[in-house]
């Protein structure tokens, strides 16, 4: 079973319960490894960078992708979906290594040009069947969390001894998994 599949199933299975199109809307992000990665690394990126930022920046994510998830169920066309997405895991995957300040506006840009085409992606992917504001609200739960991963996993990384160079080295993982989805 491929992991569309899964997110299916799941929503199918409880949707007796009345809450499978939120269940399908939350297990979304953490299914799609492109997903995954950038939503974690914009956490990570936000406790790079500390101080208000640690809030601002996901919930920039997180609001901006709201828009896009709602776009992309309106069928508006947004061109460079996939690689859009796959930009989003290399820049971001390269911010983290590179651990260098950044005007915190670019990050912000960034961060909203990628939630867009993340937001996007789980809107036109909304199952027919699904209830689209309980599938919106679900994938923005399920990023929240997985942003607030990626803030435990900075936080963790900076308190280590040697923990900025684990950090580096995981961004520069990130980066390459970004390439490969380019490339594929």
């Amino acid at each position: 079973m491929n992991l569309t599949n899964a997110s299916f199933f799941l929503h199918s299975e409880l949707d007796f319960l009345g809450w499978g199109s939120f269940i399908a809307g939350l297990t979304h992000p953490v299914l799609g490894p492109d997903h995954l990665l950038a939503m974690l690394s914009v956490g990570i990126v936000s406790a790079q960078i500390g101080g208000t930022a640690i809030w601002t920046v996901p919930a920039t994510f997180v609001g901006v992708m709201a828009v896009g998830g709602l776009v992309g169920l309106a069928g508006i066309p947004l061109p460079w979906l996939e690689v859009g997405i796959a930009l989003s895991v290399v820049v971001l995957g390269l911010i983290i290594a590179v651990d260098q300040r950044l005007p915190f506006v670019a990050i912000l840009t960034g961060v909203a040009l990628f939630a867009l085409f993340h937001g996007y992606a789980h809107g036109v992917e909304i199952p027919e069947t699904s209830q689209p504001m309980d599938y919106i609200q679900g994938f923005m739960l399920g990023t929240a969390a997985i942003h607030l991963a990626g803030v435990g996993i900075g936080h963790w990384g900076q308190r280590l001894p040697r923990g900025n160079d684990i950090l580096r080295f995981v961004g520069l993982i990130i980066a390459t998994c970004g390439v490969y989805f380019l490339l594929r």
